[in-house]
């Protein structure tokens, strides 16, 4: 079986109330598809989901956010001519587009996770995908970090819990316009708190359950697993670092400490002839609570990359020297076998 296939392994999810998905464990993100950090052109866009397509990948995830509505538009046209029930989507709530006069797009954000904002986002996000549904509907960025100020977070959190937005989702999952719902977000912590208080099905948590930091491993991850929550792993390079030296992390220069952890990470790897990123790549995946990991890739050679990364052998005692370093958690699973 070829490298390009074997990528697309699935891995099925039933949902806390019974509803199936199946994903790939390896996914596509749709941030750079949407040219949000970059100059990614109609073209280059649709190569790059013509390549995560013919790599097997079959979980796509995009957002309104992801280029002003771009995003949404280019991983429609990608996929509405592709069978429907052979690939998971997801797309998010919570943000708004409003029409720019200045730039003629919609480039104005604004926030909104009460009712009517959620029903209005989940429409407009349908006429930009040309679809007539999305498998999942995050919550996107409904966290602390997000939103700056303890009492402007409080206010979209009463706005998504008590004026109608959590039970939109609700009615949407019930009417089987969509199969699962849940946040979409950078901090455990927002997870958590949606775990006590609501019933989601799956989060979407990007840069926090990394080879770089596994600090949710004994709460958030735990608690999904035990309740049978799916995870979504996003940026699971963290932002840039864990891929190229002077990458970013969470978007920004990388501080020292976490330079110097990268680099630790990095020597230990080469040691056993192992590329950072491969190991970066599949490091999340083995939990049992990961559905999929989703990389961004944003042209054919990045998404190439990610799948030879992600399929690349990886011999059983790199993960034993992480843990005696002490730069993997003790108890983490990881790839159990070195791949044949």
């Amino acid at each position: 079986m070829s490298v390009m296939l074997r990528a697309a392994g699935r891995r099925p999810f039933t949902t806390p109330l019974g509803r199936r998905l199946d994903f790939t464990v390896l996914g596509q993100g749709g941030v750079a598809v949407g040219a949000m950090f970059g100059s990614l052109d109609e073209v280059g866009a649709a190569a790059v989901m013509d390549a995560a397509w013919d790599a097997g990948l079959r979980y796509y995830d995009t957002a309104p956010l992801y280029g002003f509505g771009q995003s949404e538009r280019r991983v429609g046209r990608a996929l509405r001519n592709r069978p429907r029930d052979t690939f998971v989507l997801s797309t998010k709530v919570g943000r708004l587009l409003e029409p720019d006069a200045a730039m003629r797009s919609e480039a104005k954000v604004r926030f909104d996770y009460a009712r009517d904002g959620v029903r209005r986002s989940f429409d407009e996000s349908l006429a930009r995908l040309g679809l007539d549904r999305v498998d999942i509907l995050f919550v996107h960025d409904a966290e602390l970090p997000t939103h700056g100020a303890a009492d402007v977070y409080e206010a979209h959190w009463n706005d998504l819990t008590r004026r109608g937005g959590w039970q939109a989702l609700t009615e949407l999952r019930a009417a089987g316009v969509v199969q699962a719902i849940g946040l979409g977000v950078n901090d455990a912590a927002a997870c958590e708190r949606m775990l006590a208080e609501l019933d989601p099905d799956v989060f979407l948590l990007a840069g926090r359950y990394t080879l770089l930091e596994q600090t949710p491993l004994h709460g958030l991850m735990a608690n999904c697993q035990r309740r049978g929550v799916g995870v979504v792993i996003g940026g699971p390079f963290n932002s840039g670092v864990l891929v190229r030296h002077g990458g970013t992390f969470n978007y920004a220069a990388a501080p020292a400490d976490v330079v110097a952890r990268v680099e630790r990470l990095r020597t230990v790897c080469e040691r056993f002839g192992t590329p950072l990123p491969a190991a970066a790549l599949q490091f999340p995946a083995a939990h049992p609570a990961v559905v999929s990991v989703i990389p961004g890739g944003g042209s054919v050679a990045e998404v190439q990359s990610n799948v030879a990364w992600f399929e690349a052998p990886l011999p059983a005692a790199l993960w034993v020297a992480l843990k005696q370093e002490g730069l993997v958690d003790r108890v983490a699973p990881v790839p159990a076998t070195e791949a044949a």
